[in-house]
């Protein structure tokens, strides 16, 4: 008896120690996810006030191309929506002129979503060009690269990847192309395959302070193991995106997810606007388009001096604001579509969602 009693009591001793450690963890869990809560709450971004300041108002006296030329290179065979979600999303947001340079299968789909962009057919895919020397390649891809170079000086921002797919003839002149962007000190906005390509070769933007970076939650996963050769920390999500932006060189990340997270590699900010708990594809192509139309108003107040309520880098105002716009048009979307919710849809939301948050009259 005195040992099953023994027994008993040793067994209640340590069911006690087993309650008291588990209601110390639920509590030190509690704390840190308020304290994260609370981290991400002092970072987050008057994204509303940001779009307001950075947006040009409209005036009678200005001419076509003042608000705004966009280009995006990407679009192949098996991508075409893509590039023209970039592409049109700027269009909507009020930049004036829209690119799209892609290959020569993607371009008569392109143009025939909408007579409204203006699309270059001089890209070129592995398959387009076999049986040719590497002479009479090498000579393709100059002429494809010269065409582009045509344009560049025009440009207020250059989207690159949207639909580009992973070619090696095509990533191959894509990358000279970005090269020559940055001699012309053209912004770069990197998203889709063209983080692919970046990320393996980081030299194309490292150092570069007018990139912004857009990955995923994998894409994000693939630069931390290669840059910082680590695994992603959610725990710590803020300071390990600060350390990631600092280590290419200052470029800009947008961190896409529940909530995004832009660092410069000075500051992070977040947005947490609800969007859309809808995850249809091309919605990541729809914040190319944005950021890259935000962040050109953004450079340009800043040059002529009217930006002096906000200190941030222009780059991190254009991140704030496109992925702002993204999720206010993403959720009033969801609200009429629900389950059905299409990325056109949210396109067709865009003029609503800015509308609401700085009305043209």
């Amino acid at each position: 008896m005195l040992i099953k009693l023994g027994m008993k009591c040793h067994t209640l001793a340590t069911s006690a120690v087993l309650r008291r450690q588990e209601f110390l963890l639920r509590s030190v869990a509690c704390y840190s996810d308020k304290k994260r809560t609370m981290s991400l709450d002092h970072l987050e971004a008057d994204a509303d006030s940001i779009v307001r300041a950075i947006t040009p108002k409209l005036d009678l006296s200005r001419h076509k191309g003042q608000a705004g030329k966009i280009a995006v290179v990407g679009g192949c065979r098996e991508y075409t929506g893509a590039p023209y979600f970039s592409a049109i999303s700027a269009l909507k947001i009020g930049a004036d002129l829209s690119h799209v340079f892609c290959t020569k299968d993607a371009a008569p789909v392109i143009k025939g979503y909408s007579p409204e962009l203006i699309v270059h057919p001089i890209l070129m895919e592995s398959y387009s060009v076999s049986g040719l020397s590497d002479e009479d390649r090498r000579y393709i891809s100059r002429n494809a690269i010269s065409e582009v170079d045509k344009w560049m000086e025009r440009f207020d921002c250059l989207v690159v990847g949207p639909g580009l797919g992973r070619d090696p003839l095509l990533l191959e002149c894509v990358s000279e192309i970005i090269k020559h962007a940055r001699q012309l000190k053209v912004p770069l906005v990197i998203d889709g395959d063209g983080l692919f390509l970046v990320t393996n070769c980081l030299d194309l933007v490292s150092g570069y302070p007018l990139a912004v970076l857009t990955p995923n939650v994998n894409e994000y996963k693939r630069l931390v193991q290669k840059v910082l050769n680590c695994e992603v920390n959610d725990q710590d999500a803020h300071d390990q995106l600060l350390s990631l932006a600092k280590r290419i060189g200052g470029v800009t990340i947008l961190k896409k997810g529940q909530s995004d997270l832009i660092s410069d590699g000075e500051i992070v900010k977040s947005v947490s606007i609800y969007g859309s708990p809808r995850r249809c594809g091309g919605q990541g192509d729809i914040l190319s388009g944005s950021v890259a139309v935000f962040l050109s108003w953004a450079r340009h107040i800043a040059a002529e001096g009217n930006l002096t309520d906000s200190p941030m880098n222009p780059m991190v105002l254009g991140c704030i604001a496109g992925s702002a716009l993204l999720r206010r048009a993403a959720s009033l979307a969801f609200a009429y579509k629900h389950r059905s919710t299409l990325t056109s849809d949210i396109i067709d939301f865009i003029g609503r969602s800015m509308e609401e948050i700085c009305p043209a009259h």
